[in-house]
């Protein structure tokens, strides 16, 4: 694929930025975007960030430049806007690790479970939820549930593994699902880049394969600062952190936005080949044509809709 000159770019920036007021709408980039996209968002952060930007707009249309199960989210938010994503292939592995039969099935099984599910599901996994949450307010939400009601997670079993930890609930039944970017991230190698860069925090994030066993594990904590985040508790951290230098354990495309914020400060990969494949789908060209064209646009059944909306409401009352 030809690369797009940085003149042709700035143009296209500024296209988007015309047909952005134009047409009322307002674009929603996740932090794992590419920084040209970012760059022309009213809105960059992470999915629950961009799930109360969407419940908040006045906008005639949301162009989400995301993956599908979080455009999904903002068309439940807004049933009456327009919602589209750039490209329709910016899937989720993660949300493709459990379906909505295989939930039904697993329900069965527990009859009198209360059904927490991570933000990363498609829209038919929401209707059979009664909680949604992300890695922002996963904690919050499962405090809330009465402490002797058995608990299914779904679908990311080292966010499970980490949430089980920190509320110390032992009722918690955790789905084997997982991101394939942030589950290649082991303990050891999270061990050996903190001897090699002492000076630096390690801020991880808690979908990371390494997340529960840097928890469990006393080495790695032991006069170590370790902090497990979500992309934007990274951002604020770093922020607020008198640290200089940082390790940083997610997706790579949230490097941008933390130096945007704190150019003052090192942000160093735990893992440069951590790139999600999906996330990097949606170009500023696309971008562009989704506005141009109205394409590709968001369009979920109005029953799916009605039962997805309530867990998302909990989650978003609960993020307050």
């Amino acid at each position: 694929m030809k690369a797009i000159s940085r003149d042709r770019i700035r143009e296209m920036q500024e296209e988007i930025l015309h047909l952005k007021k134009q047409k009322n709408a307002i674009i929603l980039a996740h932090n794992y975007q590419l920084p040209e996209v970012q760059d022309v968002a009213d809105f960059v952060g992470d999915s629950l960030g961009l799930a109360r930007k969407a419940a908040e707009t006045d906008a005639d249309m949301i162009v989400f430049c995301g993956v599908n199960f979080m455009a999904e989210t903002a068309k439940i938010l807004n049933p009456d806007k327009t919602v589209l994503i750039p490209d329709t292939g910016a899937g989720c592995s993660l949300a493709d690790s459990i379906t909505v039969e295989q939930l039904r099935e697993w329900k069965r099984q527990h009859p009198d479970a209360v059904v927490v599910c991570y933000i990363n599901t498609t829209a038919d996994v929401k209707t059979e939820c009664d909680y949604i949450f992300t890695s922002s307010n996963a904690v919050k939400v499962i405090n809330a549930i009465p402490p002797d009601k058995e608990i299914l997670l779904l679908p990311d079993k080292y966010l499970g593994m980490w949430v089980k930890k920190v509320t110390g609930r032992e009722n918690i039944h955790i789905w084997d699902g997982a991101c394939h970017v942030h589950a290649g991230m082991s303990y050891e190698e999270m061990k050996q880049l903190k001897e090699t860069q002492p000076d630096a925090e390690l801020l991880i994030h808690p979908e990371c394969g390494c997340s529960s066993q840097c928890l469990y594990n006393s080495t790695l904590n032991n006069g170590i600062e370790v902090k497990i985040l979500s992309t934007s508790g990274m951002i604020k951290y770093a922020s607020q952190s008198d640290k200089r230098k940082f390790i940083i354990a997610t997706e790579v495309g949230i490097l941008y936005p933390l130096k945007k914020k704190n150019p003052d400060k090192e942000f160093l990969p735990a893992n440069r080949e951590a790139v999600c494949e999906y996330m990097k789908m949606i170009t500023i060209d696309k971008l562009l044509k989704s506005l141009q064209e109205n394409i590709y646009e968001i369009t979920l059944p109005k029953e799916v809709m009605e039962r997805a909306y309530l867990p998302i409401k909990r989650m978003l009352e609960l993020a307050n």
